[in-house]
């Protein structure tokens, strides 16, 4: 299907752009990326060095709007001749790597006994796979996805009903969506829970000062839905609760662990401006 110089095209909020732009390079592809331009700069950057290039496309307009970044990558695809468009969004085997690989690993390493699976939904390709593996070992597994405020998805699960005033802009990044993706198998999902961004800002801050774990805005988006879940007693003693972080604090250098950006956003109360000039510089 593929040989060196031909060109993959994809849309991206970050992770599937870093593994199509590493592979290109060992491949000697052409890689070209459509991203969101809420997409941080750090993303960006770190693709651009990684040899792809990328169109950074306005963030806050319809999924059918030709500066989409869904509209873009379809249309770069048209123009060039041989491209391969990935299509991660309506790509069944998105689901299927999941299935294959995720779920039997989750499956593996709690030795069967999880309880509830919990995941944030952007293509749905992660919790859908992984979901549908773990429910035919045992369909008593509780699936949660999680979605943010702005986004269709929850509002979509529950009614079946595609709802375009659920649509404004938000700041998370790697969940929700404005359109609905056929790889998000909504049958294996058992319910979403939305969070804000101010709240999954601050809890992917508290985690890596506290679990020395350096997460990203959207690992912090599926701990602020457990503790949401926790505080609605969603768990027991008994629970074996399994999330899936999926992306590394160095791609928000610019955004969540930024001061200066926290307070544009107002994320920053007088509490927390006091804490960040506690540092002491040396003169």
């Amino acid at each position: 299907l593929l040989k060196p110089g031909d060109t993959i095209i994809e849309t991206t909020s970050g992770n599937t752009g870093f593994s199509v732009a590493m592979v290109s390079v060992i491949k000697g592809y052409e890689c070209i990326l459509a991203v969101s331009s809420k997409s941080s700069k750090d993303k960006i950057d770190m693709l651009r060095s990684m040899g792809a290039k990328v169109y950074v496309c306005p963030a806050h307009v319809s999924a059918d709007d030709p500066r989409s970044y869904y509209q873009v990558a379809r249309q770069l695809h048209e123009e060039i001749k041989g491209s391969v468009y990935i299509n991660q969004y309506f790509n069944e085997l998105n689901i299927d790597a999941h299935y294959k690989t995720t779920g039997p690993e989750i499956w593996e390493q709690t030795n069967g006994q999880i309880t509830h699976f919990i995941a944030c939904s952007g293509t749905g390709g992660t919790i859908s796979g992984t979901a549908r593996f773990l429910k035919e070992q045992n369909p008593g597994v509780i699936v949660i996805g999680v979605d943010a405020y702005g986004s269709v998805l929850k509002k979509y699960h529950e009614t079946r009903e595609f709802d375009a005033e659920e649509i404004y802009p938000y700041r998370i990044e790697g969940l929700g969506k404005n359109l609905i993706p056929t790889a998000t198998d909504f049958d294996t999902i058992d319910k979403f829970i939305k969070v804000t961004d101010e709240e999954s800002a601050h809890t992917a801050r508290e985690i890596s000062k506290t679990e020395g774990l350096f997460v990203g805005y959207t690992s912090g988006a599926v701990m602020q839905a457990v503790k949401q879940l926790a505080a609605e007693g969603e768990f027991t003693k008994n629970s074996k609760v399994v999330v899936v972080f999926p992306d590394h604090g160095s791609r928000y250098m610019s955004k969540i662990y930024s001061d200066e950006w926290m307070r544009q956003q107002g994320f920053f109360d007088s509490k927390n401006i006091e804490e960040t000039q506690k540092i002491e510089y040396i003169k």
